[in-house]
């Protein structure tokens, strides 16, 4: 019997339990599963090792099955919660790993950037949507964008998490929320200095990644936006950018 290539899951890392480092679950325990391949390549990219084609010989072809053994394995069985990212992990076939996940008591969240729209959106239990500012040299196709959320039909918990690095990108960020009220926000100060895929130990411009987050603190107030929050990215305020943590 041959396998179903096209059910293969293209994996970059599986990795955890850590804590989810960002946005609306930050500080949570989470197993990652970090899927290779986007169709992005957004200019400041901090995950080239599961976007750049160049390591795709790294990334291992998985069954839904093998995924969950090894998601049961680090978390020793307990549930908890797995974070589906990437590359842009909605390019890949997710749907039978999250109903086999489930039926096990555990959760899952998914970021994107909202250009993959997929029916299994609707079984997740947290879906994260981050359109790319100006600063990433991408466009947001809204039309995409609005696929992606009609597929949740409301049923995950939906958020915005927007990047920023500059006036443009704040711009970019209150016309988002703007065009989605419903929907919680949440900014981030860009990373100044993502490495190297082959560089886990490079040097993080800390101090400018914070004055960046004081600068965007001092914005949202300023312009009365009290609805939005702002977060770092914990994890790179521990461990900088290595991988598997």
């Amino acid at each position: 019997m041959t396998s179903d290539r096209s059910a293969e899951i293209r994996v970059s890392e599986i990795f955890g339990p850590t804590i989810q480092g960002e946005g609306v679950l930050i500080g949570l325990p989470t197993v990652f599963v970090r899927t290779g391949g986007c169709d992005y390549r957004c200019s400041w990219c901090d995950s080239l090792h599961a976007v750049d084609s160049r390591y795709r010989d790294e990334w291992r072809a998985m069954s839904a099955e093998e995924v969950w053994r090894e998601i049961t394995r680090l978390s020793g069985g307990k549930s908890v919660m797995v974070s589906l990212s990437g590359g842009n992990p909605a390019i890949q076939p997710l749907g039978e790993l999250i109903a086999r996940g489930h039926s096990e008591g555990y959760r899952f969240a998914l970021e994107t950037q909202g250009s993959v729209a997929r029916a299994w959106f609707a079984d997740l239990d947290v879906l994260v949507l981050s359109p790319k500012p100006p600063s990433s040299s991408m466009e947001t196709d809204w039309q995409a964008f609005d696929a992606c959320l009609r597929m949740s039909e409301g049923r995950p918990q939906t958020v915005l998490k927007i990047v920023i690095f500059d006036e443009a990108d704040y711009a970019y960020a209150r016309a988002t929320a703007e065009r989605y009220p419903h929907l919680p926000v949440y900014l981030q100060p860009g990373n100044h200095t993502p490495p190297p895929a082959d560089d886990d130990d490079a040097t993080i411009d800390i101090d400018g990644v914070m004055e960046r987050m004081r600068w965007l603190v001092a914005k949202i107030t300023e312009d009365r936006w009290f609805e939005a929050r702002v977060l770092p990215q914990l994890h790179v305020l521990l461990w900088g950018n290595k991988r598997g943590v």
